[in-house]
C-alpha cells in the first residue's frame, strides 16, 4: 500500500512539475560568492579529486578529464562491461557548498534516457522511485528530464577517498538497472 501511495505521489509531483515548468521561465542562477578560505578549500578539494581520479578512474575503465565548460567538474565515460547501456557519461562536481556530486547519465540508443520520450513515462518514473530505494546510487531526472544515477558526498568529515573509490567501482552495476528500464523506454527486454 505504501508503495502505491509513494508511486502515485511521485507521478503526481512529476506531472505538477511538468505543468509548472512549462508555464514558468527558468530563473537565472545567482552567483555564489565564496570567502577566500572557502575558495581555497574548494580549489584544494578539486586538486585532491583530480589526483584520485587520475589513478582510480582507469582502474574502473574511466578516464577523467577536466570539463571544458565548468572548471570544478570532471567528466569521463564508461564504455566497457555494459550489456544494456551504450555507455555511461560520468560527471563529478566539486560544489561551492562543500560537496562532491556524482551524476552518471546512461546513454541508450544514441542519446540520454529521457522521461518525456519514454514509451511508458509513468512506469519509468515509478521504477526510478523504486530503484532509489533499493540501489546503492540513487536515481533521478534533471531539469530536462534526462535520467541519471547519482551519489553526493558532504565534506564535513574530510575528503572521502575510499568512498569515492567505492562509487567508481559501483557505476558499472547500474547497467542492470538500465536493463530494467528498457521495457518502459522502448518496450525492449533487458540483456
Amino acid at each position: 500500500m505504501r508503495m502505491k501511495i509513494a508511486s502515485f505521489l511521485f507521478v503526481a509531483l512529476t506531472a505538477a512539475a511538468l505543468t509548472i515548468n512549462a508555464q514558468t521561465p527558468t530563473p537565472t542562477a545567482t552567483p555564489v560568492v565564496l570567502t577566500p578560505q572557502q575558495q581555497a578549500a574548494r580549489d584544494a578539494t578539486r586538486e585532491r579529486l583530480r589526483t584520485l581520479l587520475s589513478t582510480e578512474g582507469p582502474k574502473h575503465n574511466i578516464v577523467f578529464k577536466p570539463s571544458e565548460k565548468q572548471p570544478y567538474n570532471f567528466v569521463g565515460a564508461l564504455k566497457t562491461g555494459l550489456a544494456n547501456a551504450e555507455w555511461f557519461e560520468v560527471v563529478i562536481s566539486v560544489t561551492s557548498k562543500s560537496t562532491i556530486g556524482f551524476r552518471v547519465y546512461p546513454h541508450y540508443k544514441g542519446g540520454y534516457i529521457n522521461l518525456d520520450k519514454a514509451l511508458d513515462k509513468a512506469g519509468l518514473s515509478r521504477l526510478l522511485l523504486r530503484l532509489s530505494d533499493r540501489a546503492f546510487l540513487f536515481w533521478g531526472a534533471d531539469d530536462t528530464f534526462d535520467v541519471f544515477t547519482a551519489y553526493t558526498f558532504t565534506l564535513e568529515s574530510g575528503f572521502p577517498d575510499e568512498a569515492i573509490r567505492i562509487v567508481l567501482q559501483s557505476i558499472v552495476n547500474s547497467d542492470k538497472f538500465v536493463g530494467e528500464m528498457r521495457p518502459f523506454i522502448d518496450g525492449s527486454s533487458a540483456k
